[in-house]
């Protein structure tokens, strides 16, 4: 280690606080002599001298010339105030509407009101169709009127026409509908209802192509084809066309679209039981039954069936596996005969359904825009660019759904997904070699366009004017060309010009608080570059430190205050020259010309009496630390027992010495009061030296003075706490009569105990008492034994300890009213080490005395010897066995007793009786005991264990515990300890929970398979699902293991958390008591 030579650099040197400290002082000393303050002394006292800061990080408050801090580095900001980011000081205006505003050529969104999607998604797809949202913008305004859903919806689709918002309140046509916007329903019902509705609102149109619109790009027709086998001969009702409005395609077992229209399109054979009557042959024959399709909407809606029904649990399960459909659909050769051949569809829109649950999760649609070719996501109010492709070209974005393209590498079976190629089985490309095809796993509905119909609905140039033109110009690309009715068109605009305006608003907002916040932030920067002083000749002002810091840091300042720093004489106090700063005859005119306020304190404005007052003040400080000092000595020396000759006074001992500890300071403080407090008695005398508390000491009469005189200067009301007690004075006689019968009843406690002591020398030693056949014993409540073992026992300090209840009163309580018999049972006996033993005193309720115990406990402690609950020992014991029966005394504690326990394992059966006198009531100890287990079982939010055993068996310390996990601990190793609680987990249960639900949450927290877990407590199986805990004597803080048979397959929990939730849910109400339901 090197040797380093100790620094001298400081040695004998002063610190510059000390020697700023020491001119002060001498300063105030001055002007005591002086009573008129110098030039000098102001410059001190005020801290003149102090040269201007620079670089500070923080405001100094000991230098009137410091201004570091008051604003931050040029590039920095803080948490709050003027110096906050700009970002937060707008954030305080609240929203800015132009956030919402629409992005050219990209289409609305629609608000979500709480479970909406549904609605909203089906509404998206709807609109986009050109040809629909036409046709609700021919119907006339007086139907409208009358036909309160489409108003709505004539309104909703305007407002996504035209719109400036990124989206569109959807409240005003949900609420017209009456749907409840907490309660998520089925997109295909809702769209169902929607055209039966729609259909009757439009029938009222006069208009052709307004009437029929739903009817004309929705409605398709179907037959359902019964063939008799033996004459060919088809039914009557085989050539009855009905309408559709979707074709519902099966998803289970499916991979293609086109697998699912051949199971729609398929051939059902009637035979056996199901056999069909031909009319012709008057006879039940073998026939066949399939849907042909007699005609095509132009927008063809499947669909797919992703909700299933489960027998076996009565509820329904999302399926969720992937499904492929093309982009193009060619349906011309599903038709029947005679039907026309223009059928083939383009892909136009996808319903998609995210989440495993079938009553939950969330609607969003992908829908192409006719007129560019682009896909949109509609996700409520966040409307998405696709691209090309409905589920994005971009690979980077998570998607649901691949893009199988017509490839090379398609061809030879696989899809390509992300970075991942999936091997495909060359049956399943049969379909794709010449189309794109899709898969997803989330597809619900899917909407195709015929093509024909796409190509035919081409619009003629419109003739516009200026302002017309600019206008669709500036619409997205799918609303140009469609033009808005005059009525609606006026509403729309209107909105427009509310929320331009309100964006306008903002704006001009947004820009004044910017150019605030930047001039006040120049102006504060100028202000505090003229503030220091740059001589002490210039004229210079006060200015509160506090009013200058909040102003540097405000948006908004107020006018000056500087009545803070003020006197009681309107001067500048010499007391408040770390709350001021001293500013330039310039940057005080600056700031007072615009902020007002004031007093205006200056150059001259110090004060002559505050000065003269702290002088008076310190130099009083100086007087009392050098007597305190004295005084100290003196006191010391009176503790050590060295007391000068002269008058004395009694002070407090213990006063005293917390007096000695305490700091000195420049005045009494609070600890100074109450010297004679704890030596005076409540008559006002002096309190016997012997009481607690009231040990005192003899001082000289000049410390008491001293004493006195600070104790009566911080109290000057307390003359109790501060009583003269002269060394002559005797102490209070009636406190020394009190205190002798108080020293006399604690010599009779004290021969109390020592009397009890002798008398029960093996109770109160805790020996264990040896028993004999045929002699009798009585019974005491083990509670009271030990409050009378603390009792008698209890030394020192601990004489306070209460006396045990009368023995009577105790004995009382053991009888039952009812049938006055015995409400405990006896303690168990046992043979050990031949001798017969109370099985476990230290835990038992009630323990054996003796006769002599008991009688001489009578005497004592207020019992009946007659009334008493004697024992009687019946032995099961041949006459040879007793014997051999010791009656060796041996002590009896924790330690000892696990050995004996052990040792009488083996004696169990040899186990002596005892009948008592009174007998036992079992009918009152079984109901209290069914009582107590009623209100054990009847628990919440309690602790149970569960431990995972992996083997085939658990550890055998697992087996036997039926307690806490702390009872675990005990039992085992530390190594075997490690791995066993490495394997369980503390599981919050109720009483009321089930077997179900405890499986349950076994599942999510070791990942075994509800019907794999075979459950135990100790050796015992838990079988069944239904029962509940507490019908199964499971208690708080009990041990369980489980087992994994592997015998079913692991599967994702979420599933059964999913059935589970609809199991509890109450059954689903659709669309009842809505509008859609209801006859307009």
């Amino acid at each position: 280690m090197r040797n380093t030579r100790p620094s001298t650099r400081s040695k004998n040197k002063r610190s510059r606080a000390e020697e700023n400290a020491e001119a002060t002082a001498e300063a105030f000393r001055r002007i005591l002599s002086t009573k008129t303050p110098n030039e000098d002394d102001i410059h001190q006292l005020y801290m003149l001298w102090k040269p201007v800061c620079q670089g500070c990080r923080v405001n100094t408050k000991d230098n009137p010339n410091c201004f570091c801090g008051l604003v931050p580095a040029p590039n920095g900001s803080r948490k709050s105030g003027l110096w906050q980011k700009t970002s937060e000081i707008l954030h305080s205006l609240g929203f800015d509407p132009s956030e919402d505003l629409r992005k050219p050529h990209s289409p609305a969104g629609l608000t979500n009101l709480g479970a909406t999607c549904y609605a909203n998604s089906i509404l998206q797809c709807l609109y986009m169709n050109k040809s629909f949202r036409e046709g609700v913008f021919l119907v006339e305004p007086e139907v409208l009127k009358e036909q309160p859903v489409l108003d709505r919806l004539a309104r909703l689709f305007a407002q996504l026409h035209s719109s400036k918002k990124a989206f569109v309140d959807s409240a005003p046509f949900i609420q017209t509908l009456e749907l409840d916007n907490a309660v998520q329903q089925d997109s295909h019902e809702f769209l169902t209802l929607l055209f039966s509705l729609l259909e009757r609102c439009l029938s009222q149109s006069k208009v052709p192509k307004a009437r029929t619109i739903v009817q004309d790009l929705f409605r398709g027709g179907v037959s359902h084809v019964t063939t008799c086998s033996k004459c060919g001969n088809e039914s009557g009702a085989s050539s009855k066309i009905e309408d559709f409005y979707e074709l519902e395609l099966n998803v289970k077992g499916m991979k293609t679209l086109d697998e699912s229209l051949d199971d729609y399109l398929s051939t059902e054979e009637l035979q056996g039981d199901n056999q069909y009557y031909c009319g012709a042959c008057a006879t039940r024959v073998n026939a066949s039954r399939r849907i042909k399709l007699r005609s095509l909407p132009d927008v063809l809606n499947i669909q797919l069936k992703r909700c299933v029904f489960l027998p076996n649990t009565t509820t329904k399960k999302k399926i969720t596996s992937a499904f492929c459909f093309p982009e193009e659909l060619n349906m011309t050769c599903r038709l029947s005969a005679g039907s026309r051949s223009d059928s083939i569809y383009n892909l136009s829109a996808v319903l998609i359904h995210k989440g495993p649950a079938v009553n939950s999760g969330h609607y969003i649609a992908h829908v192409k825009d006719e007129s560019t070719g682009r896909w949109w996501e509609f996700d409520d109010e966040v409307v998405s660019d696709l691209g090309q492709e409905p589920f994005g070209g971009d690979s980077s974005k998570p998607s649901s759904a691949v893009s199988i393209e017509p490839s090379s590498s398609t061809l030879k079976g696989d899809i390509v997904d992300g970075d991942q190629t999936k091997a495909v089985p060359q049956s399943d490309l049969v379909n794709i070699s010449h189309v794109k095809t899709f898969s997803s796993c989330d597809a619900y509905m899917l909407m195709y366009t015929r093509r024909c119909a796409d190509s035919g609905r081409k619009r003629k140039p419109e003739k516009c004017n200026g302002d017309k033109m600019e206008k669709m110009l500036h619409m997205p690309g799918e609303q140009r060309g469609t033009s808005l009715p005059h009525h609606l068109l006026e509403e729309v605009e209107e909105m427009n010009e509310v929320y331009l305006d309100s964006c306008e608003q903002y704006k001009l907002k947004k820009e004044s608080e910017i150019n605030h916040i930047t001039e006040r932030r120049q102006e504060v920067r100028s202000i505090l570059s003229e503030a220091p002083v740059q001589s002490v000749d210039k004229q210079y002002f006060w200015i509160s430190a506090e009013w200058l810091r909040q102003w540097a840091d405000s948006i908004i300042s107020s006018a000056i205050d500087n009545h803070p720093i003020q006197c009681s004489h309107g001067k500048v106090s010499v007391s408040k020259v770390s709350s001021m700063k001293r500013i330039s005859a310039e940057a005080w005119t600056m700031l007072i010309s615009k902020y007002d306020g004031g007093p205006t304190l200056g150059k001259d404005d110090w004060c002559n009496d505050c000065l003269l007052e702290v002088a008076r003040t310190m130099a009083s400080a100086d007087n009392y630390r050098d007597e305190r000092i004295l005084m100290k000595d003196i006191a010391e020396a009176a503790l050590a027992g060295k007391i000068k000759d002269g008058k004395l006074y009694y002070v407090s001992k213990s006063w005293l010495h917390q007096w000695l500890k305490r700091k000195i300071l420049d005045s009494p403080c609070e600890g100074d009061a109450g010297p004679t407090a704890s030596i005076r008695c409540p008559h006002g005398g002096l309190m016997p030296e012997q009481a607690p508390g009231a040990k005192r000491l003899l001082v000289p009469e000049d410390l008491w003075q001293f004493i006195e005189k600070s104790a009566m200067t911080v109290k000057p009301d307390d003359t109790l706490g501060c009583l003269t007690f002269p060394s002559d004075t005797e102490p209070c006689a009636q406190c020394g009569v009190e205190l002798s019968e108080v020293t006399s009843l604690e010599d009779n406690l004290r021969e109390l105990r020592m009397r009890e002591r002798q008398n029960h020398e093996k109770l109160v030693t805790g020996r264990t008492l040896p028993i004999v056949v045929g002699r009798r014993y009585y019974l005491l409540p083990a509670a009271w034994l030990s409050s009378w073992r603390n009792f008698v026992g209890s030394t020192g300090k601990n004489t306070g300890t209460a006396e045990p209840e009368v023995l009577s009163t105790i004995i009382d309580s053991l009888i039952c009213e009812k049938h006055s018999r015995l409400l405990e049972r006896p303690p168990d006996l046992v043979y050990r080490r031949g001798l017969i033993l109370q099985k476990a005193p230290l835990t038992e309720v009630l323990t054996i005395i003796s006769e002599d115990d008991w009688r001489l406990f009578c005497e004592s402690w207020g019992g009946i010897e007659v009334r008493g609950v004697s024992a009687e020992i019946v032995s099961n014991l041949s006459s040879e066995e007793e014997l051999c029966v010791s009656f060796e005394e041996i002590p009896i504690s924790e330690d000892n007793m696990t050995n004996i326990l052990n040792d009488g394992i083996n004696g169990e059966s040899k186990r002596p009786m005892i009948k008592t006198c009174p007998e036992v009531c079992e009918e009152c100890i079984g109901e209290r005991e069914s009582h107590e287990l009623m209100q054990k079982l009847d628990y919440s939010n309690e602790n149970i264990c569960v431990y995972f055993a992996r083997g085939k068996e658990p550890p055998k310390s697992i087996l036997e515990a039926s307690g806490k996990i702390s009872e675990l601990s005990r039992r085992t190793s530390k190594r075997s300890r490690k791995s066993a609680l490495g394997n369980y987990k503390t599981l919050v249960v109720s009483g009321s929970t089930t077997i179900y639900q405890l499986k349950m949450m076994i599942w999510e927290a070791f990942g075994i398979v509800r019907e794999n877990q075979i459950l135990h407590k100790g050796s015992k199986p838990i079988e069944g699902d239904s029962a509940c805990l507490a019908d199964l004597s499971i208690f708080p803080g009990d041990f369980l293991w489980v087992a994994d048979s592997e015998i079913h397959e692991d599967r994702d929990i979420a599933d059964e958390l999913s059935d589970q939730k609809m199991d509890i849910q109450t059954a689903e109400g659709g669309f009842g008591g809505t509008l859609l339901t209801s006859n307009i």
